[in-house]
C-alpha cells in the first residue's frame, strides 16, 4: 500500500475509496467458496502463487455495523474469540485514527507460527466502516527467532450497513507469508480458514454488547480519541518493510497429513 514503495504514509480518502472498490467488484476476482452465507473469492496470478489476494464476505443478521466495528477494534475482546491469535498489543498512535500494532498467529501445524507490525488506520464513513492496514518496520520491534515475520501488503475490512440490526462485512487481505507454502495451504486458506474466520467474527459480534456491558462499556478510543493513552508515535521513527529484506523459509515439502485440524475447519 505504500506510496512509491519507500514512504510510510497514513491512508487518505483515495486510499479507502480504492479499499473499498475492491471489496465490492468481482471483476478479476475467482470465487472458492459460497456456503451458508459466506463467499470466498481469490485473486493471483496462478493457483499456486502464495501472495494471493483473498476476500471473503458474510452477511451478519442481529449484528449492527458499528457492534462489529467496536469487535474488530477492541483488543481485550479479541483475546475472548480469536482463538488463532498468539498475541496482539498497540504500539502507540499516529493520529486520532491511525496507529502501530503488533499481533501473531499460530499457523496450522507443521507450519511456524508468523507475525506482523503494521501501520492501522480506520475511517467511519455515515452508517459505513473501514478498517485497513500494512506491514511497517518499527526499530523496536525487529522480527523475532520463534516467528516468521509476514507482510501485509494490504489487508482491510468494510463492514457495510444492511437494513435495520444487520450488515455485511467484507474481509480482504493480501500478504506475503515469507515463505514457500504448499499449494495444499493455499487452498485450505480459502476453503477453511477464511470462512470459519468470518464465522467467528460474526459469532463474536452477536456476544459483543452482553460481554461489553461488563467489561468498561464507556471506554471506546477508536470512537472517543480523547481516551487514547497511547504513547504517539512519528511517521518518521517507521519505515516500510519490504518482504525480500525478511527471511523466506521454504515448507513446500511439508505434508498435508500431519495438518491439525482442530481450529482450521469450517
Amino acid at each position: 500500500m505504500s506510496r512509491g514503495g519507500e514512504m510510510v504514509y497514513i491512508p487518505d480518502d483515495s486510499d479507502f475509496s480504492s479499499f473499498r472498490d475492491q471489496c465490492e467488484s468481482l471483476e478479476g476476482w475467482h470465487c472458492r467458496y459460497n456456503k451458508a452465507g459466506v463467499t470466498v473469492w481469490s485473486q493471483g496470478q496462478e493457483e499456486s502463487c502464495t501472495v494471493q489476494k483473498i476476500k471473503t464476505r458474510i452477511s451478519c443478521k442481529d449484528v449492527p455495523a458499528e457492534t462489529l466495528y467496536d469487535v474488530l477494534h477492541d483488543t481485550r475482546y479479541r483475546r475472548k474469540w480469536d482463538s488463532n491469535m498468539i498475541e496482539t498489543y498497540d504500539i502507540g498512535r499516529l493520529t486520532v485514527n491511525a496507529d502501530v500494532g503488533y499481533y501473531s498467529w499460530k499457523c496450522p501445524s507443521p507450519l511456524k507460527n508468523r507475525d506482523f507490525v503494521t501501520l492501522r488506520s480506520w475511517l467511519p464513513l455515515g452508517n459505513d466502516y473501514m478498517i485497513i492496514n500494512y506491514s511497517v518496520k518499527h526499530p523496536k520491534y525487529p522480527p523475532r527467532k520463534d516467528f516468521v515475520r509476514a507482510v501485509s501488503l494490504q489487508t482491510g475490512y468494510l463492514i457495510k450497513a444492511n437494513g435495520d440490526g444487520a450488515c455485511i462485512l467484507y474481509y480482504l487481505t493480501q500478504v506475503d507469508p515469507r515463505g514457500s507454502l504448499p499449494k495444499w495451504v493455499v487452498n485450505r486458506v480459502s476453503q477453511f480458514v477464511a470462512p470459519k474466520a468470518m464465522k467467528k467474527i460474526y459469532k463474536a459480534g452477536l456476544k459483543y454488547p452482553e460481554w461489553k456491558r461488563r467489561h468498561d462499556p464507556e471506554y471506546k478510543p477508536w470512537v472517543y480519541p480523547e481516551q487514547n493513552t497511547l504513547p504517539s508515535v512519528s511517521l518518521a521513527e517507521l519505515s516500510v518493510q519490504h518482504a525480500d529484506s525478511l527471511e523466506n523459509i521454504d515448507e513446500t515439502g511439508l505434508p498435508e497429513e500431519h495438518l491439525s485440524t482442530s481450529d482450521h475447519e469450517a
